[in-house]
């Protein structure tokens, strides 16, 4: 799994997640799906190394104040389609609110963590950036980043429904899911992160606390598929009924996608 990850300089959670079995014996192409954190912080030789995926299409699953606060480096040149919302409700991040006021434990890291997934697959803003997603993917034969600011929770909800979508199995598509902890080194990263919360939010946070809060575990997503089958009936009618992508769409996805 870890051959999947793309080394950048300065753009964390860089992966393929192509390149699995997928729907009636077929394979995900490798090579055309990415997903990826922000690149606010791209250098001069991640910028190169963007221009030589050649993007067409690039989802910003950020919302507009953190695209202001982080805003993304394009190589030069840069024609993909860019995909993102307007959806902006002008309140603080809730990761950010969580951060400054809760007790933070490993237990409550994973709670927030958990209700924030049960969350996720409805909020408005998703809804339409998903659904654009899905209509690019319908249209385009040319490579495709999803991102948000870690690439691991908004980015790791829209990788898994994609492969739901094309057929991959449930293992293979919780593995890409979990990759996020191989790809942060969330044990390695701990200690420095927790002194970026404490000055910006001047609260101590345990080291189980943040390991919990900046990965991914099995129950957050798995939180988020048991909230979209509550609501729908299965993933497959979330798909159809919240996100617009009938039989026509989703063969062309299929189609356009597998080997």
């Amino acid at each position: 799994m870890s051959e999947r990850l793309r080394r950048f300089e300065a753009i964390d959670n860089f992966r393929d997640f192509g390149d699995y079995a997928g729907v009636a014996g077929r394979h995900v192409r490798p090579g055309r799906l990415f997903r990826s954190a922000h690149q606010a912080r791209a250098t001069e030789a991640d910028l190169v190394a963007l221009a030589e995926l050649d993007l067409g299409v690039v989802v910003d699953l950020r919302r507009p104040g953190e695209r202001r606060g982080q805003p993304s480096r394009r190589p030069a040149g840069f024609a993909a389609r860019l995909i993102e919302s307007a959806h902006d409700d002008g309140g603080e991040a809730p990761h950010m609110t969580f951060l400054k006021t809760a007790d933070l434990t490993e237990e409550s890291g994973r709670a927030f963590m958990t209700d924030t997934y049960r969350r996720l697959p409805f909020e408005a803003s998703h809804i339409d950036l998903f659904r654009r997603y899905f209509e690019a993917l319908a249209e385009s034969d040319r490579p495709v980043l999803i991102h948000c600011a870690a690439g691991k929770d908004r980015t790791g909800l829209l990788a898994a429904l994609t492969h739901h979508l094309l057929g991959v199995g449930h293992d293979d598509l919780m593995a890409d899911y979990l990759l996020t902890n191989t790809a942060v080194d969330l044990e390695g990263q701990a200690g420095f992160i927790a002194e970026r919360l404490k000055t910006m939010t001047g609260r101590t946070a345990s080291h189980a606390a943040v390991v919990a809060f900046l990965g991914v575990a099995p129950e957050f997503l798995d939180a988020a598929i048991s909230e979209m089958t509550t609501a729908h009936g299965s993933v497959d009618e979330y798909l159809a009924e919240a996100l617009g992508i009938d039989t026509d769409r989703r063969d062309r996805i299929v189609e356009r996608l597998s080997a």
